[in-house]
């Protein structure tokens, strides 16, 4: 564009700044009229079309935290001590703390600065003022350096940097703030679009066609202001459900194409049903405090047949089975947890169908370990629970709804391997492939509930498939997310940019 067509696309706000583009940032939008957000508004838009160049520099300052805006105004701890000494000359520990007003640690921090200083010294619990008069009015650096906050970070004097790196090994006296100042650059064209602003009257140039301007013929002789289409202009992030419930969706999705029904459920159970349910002896390592999150409350016991039941069997197994051979106690199994997987949802759901009743069941949510955080573990993560209950079920009708859940996840490869749970047998775990990470994932833990699971809740022992995936690491691999981590650290920049899960 020539001249004339650069300033005939002169938006208001940009000829408003145009006069005083060569001034510092809070000069334009002072003397423009424009706040600051419409004034970088119209510097962007300059830059766009390259009347001016933009650069940011962080100018960093010191300035008072909590603790500083108060000893600033009360004194610094050691000087409040200071005072309460100088008046005795001799005082106890006990009742200079007193006297001073001090919390613990202001009193030790003030002792050990003034003992570094040699202004005081201690003997058996008592303070000893070592300093003369004139060493105790004289203000300290720190007070000197307080006083006279806010200061550039950049360039302070010995004294200053002394005192600087003493307050900031201190709590809240002090803090680093960072504050971008917005350096402008005119070019070469943007000093003849300057220069020539004269060329257009700004009173004939129109902004938009309202019905009083056509009306009243208010568009003669006007001209209209040139739109540039390739122009930037701001992104704009439309409202969208969080990634991690997309997944969740779409997993419930599957299961309810394949069948199934949804089973849903409180976060805090019994270790009743988290536990004893589900075959797990009251001294397995998994009841305790390392592994799982107990809450100091009693949760009530469900039907007293059912517990008799979980409770023979614990004691003295089923079907020949032999149990775990020891005394089973109520007390264990109302403790409250946070459930560490949603398969106390899968007995619970037993419980209550009758003996011979055929069904397909699933659950999405929630569940808590005591796990070291690490890129693939996190102590809250989200389960996939499913359960398919029949007498003619087995363990190729298992692994063939595995594979199908995850193909439909997008996991092509999937292996399989024996494992160990209390509550099946056969057990088995199952590996997906991480193509980003190029290594194997396990996501399955899987297998066919034992007689000494299904008997109790159902009254027979009836062939249960059970599995339950570690679903967010199939998320990760869905939205190209390395670390588990970053499922709930919520960037607002990360968040807009996520693709949605069009399955």
């Amino acid at each position: 564009m020539d001249t004339k067509e650069i300033l005939e696309s002169l938006s208001p706000i940009e000829r408003k700044v145009l006069p005083y583009l060569e001034e510092p940032f809070p000069a334009i939008f002072e003397k423009s009229g424009l706040d600051s957000t419409s004034a970088l508004r119209a510097l962007n838009f300059l830059q766009n079309k390259k009347l001016i160049e933009l650069s940011e520099e962080t100018e960093k300052t010191i300035e008072l935290d909590i603790n500083g805006v108060l000893y600033r105004k009360k004194g610094l701890p050691e000087r409040r001590l200071l005072k309460v000494v100088a008046d005795s000359k001799t005082i106890s520990l006990e009742e200079a703390k007193k006297q001073s007003s001090l919390n613990d640690n202001e009193f030790k921090a003030a002792l050990g600065a003034l003992k570094k200083k040699a202004i005081i010294r201690l003997v058996k619990e008592n303070i000893i003022i070592e300093a003369s008069p004139e060493e105790i009015i004289k203000k300290s650096l720190e007070e000197q350096f307080l006083e006279s906050l806010p200061l550039k970070l950049e360039g302070l004097k010995p004294e200053q940097k002394f005192a600087y790196d003493t307050l900031s090994k201190r709590k809240k006296i002090i803090m680093i703030e960072g504050k971008k100042n917005i350096k402008v650059k005119v070019t070469e064209l943007g000093k003849n679009i300057i220069k020539n602003s004269g060329m257009i009257d700004e009173s004939k140039m129109l902004e938009k066609l309202t019905p009083e301007i056509i009306k009243n013929s208010g568009w003669r002789g006007k001209k209209f202001r040139r739109y540039d289409i390739k122009g930037y202009v701001p992104k704009i992030s439309g409202g969208k459900r969080h990634f991690v419930s997309q997944a969740t969706d779409y997993a419930r999705k599957i299961w309810t194409e394949l069948g199934f029904q949804e089973m849903h459920g409180n976060l805090i159970v019994s270790g009743f049903w988290n536990f004893d349910a589900l075959f797990t002896p009251q001294d397995h390592p998994a009841r305790e405090l390392h592994d799982t999150f107990f809450i100091n409350k009693k949760s009530p016991l469900p039907d007293k047949k059912i517990v008799n039941e979980v409770k023979k069997a614990h004691e003295f197994g089923v079907e020949g089975s032999r149990g775990w051979d020891y005394k089973w106690k109520e007390e264990p199994a109302t403790q409250s947890l946070l459930r560490t997987h949603t398969t106390c949802l899968s007995v619970q759901t037993l419980s209550k169908l009758k003996a011979g009743k055929i069904g397909k069941y699933f659950a999405v949510g929630k569940c808590f370990r005591n796990e070291t955080l690490d890129w693939s573990h996190c102590f809250e993560f989200n389960q996939t629970e499913g359960i398919v209950i029949d007498e003619n079920a087995n363990l190729r009708h298992l692994l063939g709804f595995l594979k199908e859940f995850a193909k439909k996840m997008g996991f092509e490869k999937v292996r399989f391997r024996p494992h160990y749970f209390p509550y099946t047998e056969p057990s088995l775990e199952g590996d997906v492939w991480n193509e980003e990470r190029g290594e194997w994932m396990e996501v399955f833990a899987a297998g066919i509930f034992r007689p000494e699971v299904t008997k109790p809740l159902l009254g027979k022992a009836v062939p249960v498939l059970a599995w339950g995936p570690g679903f967010d690491r199939m998320i990760m691999k869905i939205f190209g997310i390395k670390d588990i981590r970053d499922l709930y650290k919520n960037d607002l920049t990360k968040l807009r940019e996520m693709k949605f899960l069009d399955k």
